[in-house]
């Protein structure tokens, strides 16, 4: 999706200059600087040297689209853009999973503070099942990037989803915005996978805090990244009750991200070739991330690769700024070089560990081998690919990332019932 707007006056009597920036659900980047914006009557292209791409279409006679041809990494696809507003968008997605009232559980607002981090106060919603408890109940924890409660994303509720469904099993569910997002306090941006880790112990202790809430049985559900901190805080915490990992990593963050590169490239229509230069030069800018601890000298080395990298050819890859601050944040400096594979090694509780067959990001090919091996010592736990899904755990196509705003599905029913009922038997629920 392109965001264009008029920026002013261009050089010629009465033309407008034009800004955009581009957001690639398949390539996992949004805001993307687009540095050349050309306009030649009915003519508009987008230069995008940074993911060598751009695009060249002509305007329809009744201004509402653009048809022409997408171009990257010396491949060609035709491509018709039309002229639509975010509300417009998200009127035409229906996401019959979303829960309406009544509901058969109350929800309430809670509010918290992490003790290990000042400054940090979590917020969200507790959902109590009918009745007085002690109840059962589930930590729910977010996948990467500052996410809300109902861990939205393309106008699914995926969290909601399965507060709504575990509620009404008998199982407490407590959600939370991210710190720094929606109600949460807190600097986001700072924080890495182990800061993120103390966020989830934080809200473990205020379960058990709660009269309502048994403290014996109490457990963690983690998307993605939350797949990567259930097991981090499990392994300092022996009271947690069990796990449930939802796409959750088991090799590391580098491997991770080089795969999720190859295999949405594939999906998008990229050539094989295509897909693996631009591994090859994200493997490049890793290793400048890794060898250089500075964030100054590595941002200036990253310039210079960036500059003046030359990658098949002629093709001259621009300065991309956002890229360069983005893979020198605490974060993802982290992230490149973690194992899952060590902490994994020390559980010793109920672990049930889902990966969808057509995930992109986490790959069941790859991560699912891992956390066997990784997981082996656990007699407890229980590693399984279902079939058909993707990283969000919706029956799919390609897995590509695209489709998840397309699919009307928020949870395939074949992982929200494994869920559910996994959850329930190892939290002694009652039955329905």
């Amino acid at each position: 999706m392109f965001h264009v707007a008029a920026t002013g006056q261009g050089v010629g009597q009465g033309s407008t200059s034009l800004s955009a920036t581009l957001d690639s659900v398949d390539q996992q980047v949004m805001g993307v600087p687009v540095p050349s914006v050309t306009s030649d009557g009915d003519q508009v292209s987008f230069a995008i040297p940074s993911i060598l791409g751009g695009y060249t279409g002509a305007l329809t006679a009744d201004g509402q689209s653009l048809r022409g041809t997408w171009t990257q990494a010396g491949q060609a696809r035709p491509l018709v853009l039309a002229r639509v507003t975010t509300a417009q968008i998200w009127a035409e997605q229906a996401r019959p999973q979303t829960p309406r009232p009544p509901f058969p559980y109350r929800a309430v607002d809670v509010a918290y503070d992490n003790p290990r981090a000042p400054g940090v106060r979590l917020a969200g919603t507790l959902t109590l099942p009918a009745g007085k408890g002690p109840f059962p109940a589930a930590l729910l924890i977010t996948g990467s990037g500052p996410q809300d409660r109902d861990e939205t994303i393309d106008g699914h509720k995926p969290f909601l989803v399965l507060a709504d469904a575990l509620a009404r099993r008998g199982i407490a569910v407590l959600r939370v915005d991210d710190r720094g997002v929606g109600r949460s306090t807190g600097d986001f941006e700072a924080a890495t996978t182990p800061d993120f880790a103390t966020d989830a112990a934080a809200g473990v202790a205020y379960l058990r805090s709660r009269a309502d809430i048994d403290p014996a049985r109490i457990g963690l559900i983690g998307h993605s990244e939350g797949g990567l901190i259930a097991p981090m805080v499990a392994a300092h915490d022996p009271a947690i009750a069990w796990l449930v990992l939802m796409a959750g990593p088991g090799v590391d963050g580098e491997h991770i991200l080089l795969t999720q590169k190859r295999l949405i490239a594939g999906a998008t229509g990229v050539g094989p070739g295509g897909a693996e230069r631009l591994v090859d030069m994200d493997r490049r800018e890793y290793a400048i991330v890794k060898e250089e601890t500075d964030a100054e000298r590595a941002r200036a080395r990253l310039r210079i690769l960036l500059q003046g990298g030359i990658i098949g050819g002629d093709n001259h890859v621009a300065t991309s700024e956002a890229l360069i601050e983005a893979i020198t944040k605490p974060w993802y400096r982290w992230f490149l070089t973690h194992d899952p594979a060590p902490t994994l090694h020390t559980l010793r509780l109920p672990v049930l560990a889902l990966v969808g067959s057509k995930d992109l990001q986490v790959s069941a090919a790859e991560n699912l081998p891992a956390l066997r091996a990784a997981l082996a010592g656990d007699p407890q736990a229980e590693v399984r690919e279902l079939p058909g899904l993707n990283h969000m755990f919706q029956a799919a196509d390609t897995g590509a990332p695209t489709e998840y705003a397309r699919i009307p599905q928020t949870i395939a029913p074949l992982a929200l019932d494994l869920i559910t009922d996994w959850v329930a038997a190892h939290s002694g629920a009652p039955k329905p």
